[in-house]
């Protein structure tokens, strides 16, 4: 087995055991067993259980951000292509969470871990969103001054509402081709009370209750 191909093995078993067990109750040797790996293989790879979980999480985040490099490089207009990425974000955050058991394993609750692991993803995806807007001030689709700020603005409310569309509380049920988007309804998004505008028009605004469920990892960091 090539070496990329062994890593891939080790993070997926770590994956299954973090959520099944959590982080404290998981040692190297529980995923060197598990893997049918030695603890010398294990520790070629990965330096301790922290290094290991990051890889976990990259390792999901980094499928998320192919898959949205993928919807920036279609030839749709600008203001789809704001949409579908935004649903592609949402779907495939969604999805991790059906996987790994609804979130409620100790690693996915860990704010300030998951957070630091995010920081490339956020990065990454921080960029596609200038991409796609830059392309919209030049096809006179937007009319945006700074695109890297409004970028910025998105990726966050983006990441802000995790929660609630894993939770079927937005987006649910809606003709996402009805939809459209521009950056003046995506972000008035920034504003607490319209927070989820860009979704549908027939949403209402976030309760009080609901505007403290959000962390600030989003669905990785907060899900109960």
């Amino acid at each position: 087995m090539s070496g990329s191909k062994t890593r891939k093995q080790l993070v997926d078993v770590a994956r299954q055991l973090f959520a099944k067990n959590g982080i404290d109750d998981t040692t190297m040797n529980d995923i060197a067993v598990a893997s049918k790996k030695g603890r010398r293989t294990l520790y070629t790879y990965f330096k301790n259980k922290e290094d290991m979980y990051f890889a976990v999480i990259e390792s999901e985040l980094d499928l998320l951000i192919e898959m949205m490099r993928k919807v920036a490089a279609k030839d749709t207009p600008p203001d789809e292509k704001i949409l579908e990425l935004i649903y592609t974000h949402l779907d495939a955050i969604k999805e991790v969470v059906a996987r790994n058991g609804t979130l409620r394993a100790e690693f996915f609750r860990d704010i300030w871990r998951v957070e630091r692991a995010r920081m490339r993803f956020n990065y990454h995806e921080t960029k596609i969103f200038q991409k796609v807007l830059a392309e919209g001030v030049e096809k006179g689709v937007f009319d945006v001054d700074d695109v890297a700020v409004y970028a910025d603005i998105l990726h966050c409310c983006v990441k802000g509402i995790e929660v609630l569309y894993i939770r079927g509380r937005i987006g649910k049920g809606k003709d996402r081709s009805s939809i459209t988007v521009s950056p003046s309804t995506v972000l008035p998004v920034a504003s607490p009370l319209t927070k989820v505008s860009w979704v549908s028009t027939s949403l209402r605004p976030f309760t009080p209750s609901e505007m403290t469920t959000s962390s600030p990892a989003g669905s990785f960091g907060s899900l109960q």
